[in-house]
């Protein structure tokens, strides 16, 4: 006699998704593009400190882009020539 199934459904996998996938590829993209790590140091990691270097490495640049934009602000873009660095009279 063969046994009765339960459960007629589907089999599920729990796999991880292409959407999951692709943001992974894009967490080791950034840190080797814009970190300097290497594809073995960033896969290594595991996946909660993966995210917290990725989110402190995006606060790190914004930080910088902001402080680089006050800078130019701040300094109006303007340049006084002096000793050090005026052109040479020929």
């Amino acid at each position: 006699m063969r046994p009765k199934w339960r459960f007629r459904s589907l089999r599920i996998s729990f796999g991880l998704t292409p959407e999951y996938m692709e943001n992974v590829y894009e967490q080791f993209f950034f840190l080797q593009y814009s970190g300097g790590w290497s594809l073995t140091e960033a896969y290594s990691l595991p996946i909660g400190l993966r995210e917290w270097f990725v989110k402190r490495l995006i606060k790190q640049l914004e930080d910088e882009k902001q402080a680089i934009e006050e800078s130019s602000r701040n300094s109006g873009n303007k340049q006084t020539l002096g000793p050090h660095n005026s052109p040479k009279r020929m």
